[in-house]
């Protein structure tokens, strides 16, 4: 091999070699910045990450909103019509949240049945949500409907 040859060789390792590692250090940042979006359904399910900030959405259960009286700490109920997380916030609410609307909430799972919110996201106007949040809660209420409905055709055997 001439060293002309050898010279092209090494560049073409060296440049391939490059654009490996700035490939794989790209990849290692996305995955550590990535926010996942879990249903109260895949939480109950134990799909979600441990010790990692993710996302959460649902409808606030009715009757649910509780306030501390010494503090702006409240307490509700996340829902996807099959399953329930509790939510735990510390902080001024948006104005837009109350109960039986959409919401988002981004923390982290304190145990299986705890969510403590760093931040709640309410939804903006009565005509949009989230698509992850509008799948999760179409799927729950889909999945409601027909445990109904197996119910119901029990009860009339």
């Amino acid at each position: 091999m001439t060293p002309t040859r050898k010279k092209r060789l090494m560049l073409i390792v060296l440049v391939f070699a490059g654009v490996a590692v700035g490939t794989g250090i790209f990849l290692l940042a996305f995955k550590e910045n990535i926010m996942f979006f879990k249903s109260p359904t895949e939480i109950a399910a134990g799909d979600f990450p441990a010790q990692r900030s993710f996302r959460i959405g649902g409808m606030v259960k009715d009757h649910s909103l509780i306030r501390a009286d010494d503090s702006l700490k409240v307490s509700f109920v996340v829902t996807d019509h099959q399953h329930d997380v509790t939510v735990e916030y510390e902080g001024i609410l948006p104005d837009l949240f109350r109960e039986g609307q959409g919401v988002v909430a981004i923390g982290k799972m304190h145990n299986t049945e705890l969510f403590v919110a760093e931040e709640v996201l309410a939804k903006h106007d009565e005509n949009y949500m989230p698509p992850e949040a509008a799948a999760a809660l179409e799927a729950g209420k889909k999945a409601g409907n027909d445990s109904k409905t197996q119910y119901n055709s029990g009860e009339q055997n």
